[in-house]
This record gives C-alpha cells, sequence and structure tokens, in this order.
C-alpha cells in the first residue's frame, strides 16, 4: 500500500524542517511518497526541502517538490491530491508534524477496517509550550470538535468520487469531511495522538473580524450540504472555545 503525504507552503523556511524531518522519522515499511507544493517561496523553503532529498532516496520513498504561484491554501492541497500516486491521502501543513506512528497506524488500520476516510487524535500545541490533546469522536450531530484535519487520511478513490477542496473559504477541509458523511462514506477513527499542530496560525487568529470570516466559512459549509440554519450555533460556540482554550 502507497501512502501519499502533502505539505503546502509558502515562506516557510522557519518551520517546513520540522514537518520533513516528522515524515522522514516514521516507522512505517510500506511504500510512500511525499509532495511538497510550494507557492513560489520568496524565502529558503525550497531550498531547505531539496536539501532532505538524499535522505528520501536512501529509505526508498518518492519525494516530489513543486513551486509556483497557487490560488490559496486549498488550492495548493488540491494540486497535490490530483498528483498523488498513493491509495492514500494524508494532508501536514507546514509547522505541523506526525508522531513517528502515524503511517503504521493508519495503514495497519485500513487492512483490518478498510476506510474512505480516517481520523484520530492530536496534539494541540500552544506558543508557551504546553498541550492541550483535542480527541477524535464519530458524532451524530456532525460538529469539527471532534475532528482533526492533521491526523485525516483520504483515499485517492474517495477524491475521485467526491471531487477535492471546493475553495470556498478557510474551513474547506470542513466541508469536504461533511461531504464525506453526507455521500454515506466509511469513516474510521482512532483514539490515538497521531500528529502535533502548533496552534496560532489563520485559523486560530483571535481578532473579531477573523472569527467573523471563520464562523461565516464554517457555516456556508454545513448549508452547501443541507444542514440546518441552527448550526450556525454550533459555528459560533467553536469560536467562543477557541478564544477561552487556545
Amino acid at each position: 500500500m502507497k501512502i501519499s503525504i502533502i505539505t503546502i507552503s509558502y515562506n516557510s523556511e522557519a518551520v517546513i524542517a520540522k514537518t520533513i524531518e516528522s515524515v522522514l522519522k516514521q516507522d512505517y515499511k510500506g511504500s510512500v511518497e511525499y509532495r511538497i507544493v510550494d507557492g513560489a517561496s520568496t524565502d529558503r523553503t525550497v531550498e531547505i526541502a531539496e536539501s532532505y532529498r538524499p535522505r528520501f532516496e536512501a529509505k526508498g520513498w518518492q519525494y516530489v517538490i513543486t513551486s509556483e504561484p497557487d490560488k490559496g491554501i486549498y488550492d495548493a492541497m488540491n494540486k497535490g491530491i490530483r498528483g498523488a500516486a498513493g491509495e492514500i491521502v494524508g494532508i501536514l501543513n507546514s509547522g505541523d508534524w506526525y508522531e513517528p506512528i502515524a503511517l503504521r497506524i493508519v495503514a495497519a488500520t485500513y487492512r483490518k477496517r478498510p476506510f474512505d476516510m480516517f481520523y484520530a487524535d492530536i496534539n494541540l500545541v500552544k506558543p508557551d509550550g504546553s498541550v492541550i490533546v483535542k480527541h477524535s469522536k464519530h458524532d451524530r450531530i456532525v460538529t469539527s470538535r471532534h475532528w482533526n484535519h492533521p491526523t485525516s487520511f483520504v483515499t485517492k478513490k474517495t477524491y475521485e468520487e467526491l471531487g477535492v477542496f471546493r475553495c470556498m473559504g478557510i474551513h474547506d477541509d470542513f466541508e469536504f469531511l461533511l461531504r464525506v458523511r453526507k455521500a454515506g462514506k466509511k469513516i474510521v477513527i482512532r483514539n490515538i495522538v497521531l500528529a502535533d499542530f502548533a496552534t496560532g496560525g489563520t485559523s486560530n487568529q483571535k481578532n473579531l473580524k477573523k472569527s467573523i470570516e471563520r464562523i461565516r466559512d464554517r457555516y456556508r459549509g454545513y448549508r452547501v450540504n443541507g444542514y440546518s440554519r441552527l448550526y450556525l450555533i454550533e459555528c459560533i460556540a467553536i469560536e467562543a472555545a477557541k478564544a477561552i482554550l487556545l
């Protein structure tokens, strides 16, 4: 089984190495393709990424780096997904990192319980170094509170059937989860930490304007998938929780 990992980057010279190192440290013995989709960085991001090529070649893993302008993070993710050669695709953004067991757990889970989508627990790492474990759960009432994109793995077949990200806003990844659920695809969850997410990025910026934008984008995902207008309450509650906890 080949697993494709996609990392999108733009002027990420300060954090890209940590992300790449976490892929190299995977204890998975199967086939891996690692694709870095860079948005034409003007710093040393691509140079740093290229410096790791010999280590990937030594492991026999496919290593692909592209650098060109894109139309935003989800456009870049879509490029990576469309080019991915693996049966299963994971997305790990610059600055985040996998636990060494991540790919092995994903592959072992798929062999026992074939899935269309998989996700697990994650460490939310705050700027002061403290950690909050965000657990995963398959809620009857769908919510992003118990879903973690950096631990998500989706079969290439599912992307081909349902399409890639719609490039509507910052919560396109959550909208894709809603699409997967609406289509009745099989989702498998493991309550084990498989990735680490550094808080403080676009999805966690603490100001009223950004919070309203995130509420709007999350709510739009619900509505285009036919969910009730009452989900606006959940969207507001998520932003309130972020303001308090992160």
